[in-house]
């Protein structure tokens, strides 16, 4: 049987699924065991739930942006081998997306009321990433995660003590972050310009700020 040939129609329903399934449905995780589950659950106040809720929400926030890039620079990549790799990285992504999920749920929390819009824009930067080139597509992987890395530690500084499971949760992204900016760096990523990184600061503090109440 052989390999089917997408036409721009199905392309538009594939990547309106992966939306919809992102911001409303179950996400596609890989499979791995969820860091929560390896640790017991530490004794939190109504005050810490709500302040662990809130950080959790922001790590879901950008979860949700991560899909939406992976997304579309795979799709904008043009090497196959690149859209391989950012696949493989969306899927990983999505452990961390139902993770977060998940501890929101247990700490009585809500999703941001935002998400559509972070996707729709993450969307568009890692589109406009992919269409520059393979090489600065990489770069941009590699910032984000170098980025994001930072975030999730400021947030292990922020979570409460108590809060065993929402930390082992956080370690673990970090820790796949951090293999992710380290495997776009060995594939040939540029370095970006510094106006670029810190415009990319200034759309995550955005992000994050209103996502910790929203």
């Amino acid at each position: 049987m052989g390999v089917r040939n997408y036409t721009t129609t199905d392309v538009f329903f594939l990547l309106a699924d992966d939306a919809l399934t992102t911001l409303f449905g179950s996400s596609r995780v890989t499979g791995r065991e969820d860091p929560a589950a390896t640790v017991d659950e530490g004794q939190l106040s109504s005050i810490e739930k709500t302040k662990s809720a809130r950080l959790m929400r922001v790590n879901h926030s950008g979860e949700v942006c991560a899909q939406a890039l992976y997304r579309s620079q795979a799709l904008t990549a043009r090497s196959d081998i690149l859209k391989k790799r950012m696949v493989q990285s969306a899927r990983e992504e999505n452990d961390h997306l139902q993770w977060c999920e998940d501890r929101i749920k247990t700490l009585g929390g809500e999703k941001s009321l935002l998400n559509p819009i972070w996707y729709a824009g993450s969307f568009a930067l890692g589109t406009v990433a992919g269409l520059i080139g393979d090489q600065w597509n990489l770069g941009f992987v590699a910032e984000t995660e170098r980025q994001v890395e930072a975030h999730l530690e400021d947030h292990l500084g922020r979570l409460p003590a108590s809060d065993t499971q929402s930390r082992a949760v956080v370690r673990q992204m970090k820790k796949d972050e951090a293999n992710h900016a380290s495997a776009a760096l060995r594939a040939g990523a540029a370095e970006l310009p510094r106006p670029v990184k810190g415009l990319m600061r200034i759309v995550s503090q955005v992000m994050t700020k209103t996502s910790h109440w929203l």
